[in-house]
């Protein structure tokens, strides 16, 4: 069966938030996944913005896998628009069976679509299998990435006081 890429629901939550969890580093950040409420608040924002998309792939109505797809429009590059790949994930029992490819080639055609010039990703240092993986697709380690974590999330949204 042919794999179908399309904009998540809130019914692919559990579907989801399973798959980020479901490894190493996935299980260490998500902590409790029997609460939603956080993974819902934050599907209602994505879902709110125009730039954003959280894919998920599925086949024979089941969820196989799911990458989050940013678009960034910029300044540098004479205006250029990016396509910014995150979050990708495919279920354990279907890995190494081309849906991560075909996920990314959709996500790659979307941002084509776009008129972005360029698409980036980050991956964590330790998964050297998916660095295999998106240097098999044509992607080149070109840059060094940095991340600052500010701590927990709070529950109440951020206001920007200095506008």
């Amino acid at each position: 069966m042919t794999l179908i890429f399309r904009k998540a629901v809130e019914t692919d939550l559990p579907a989801i938030v399973r798959l980020l969890a479901d490894d190493q580093l996935g299980a260490r950040r998500e902590t409790d996944v029997t609460d939603l409420a956080p993974y819902r608040h934050a599907l209602h924002e994505i879902s709110a913005d125009r730039n954003q998309f959280l894919c998920v792939a599925e086949r024979d109505g089941q969820v196989l896998g799911t990458l989050q797809l940013t678009f960034i429009p910029g300044l540098s590059r004479a205006g250029a628009k990016r396509g910014q790949i995150e979050a990708v994930r495919v279920a354990r029992d279907h890995r190494n069976a081309g849906i991560g490819r075909a996920m990314l080639d959709w996500a790659i055609a979307q941002c084509r679509a776009q008129n972005c010039a360029l698409v980036q990703l980050t991956t964590d240092r330790s998964r050297s299998d998916a660095h295999r993986f998106y240097d098999s697709l044509g992607f080149t380690a070109s840059h060094l990435g940095y991340k600052l974590t500010l701590g927990p999330v709070r529950d109440h949204p951020v206001t920007n006081s200095a506008d």
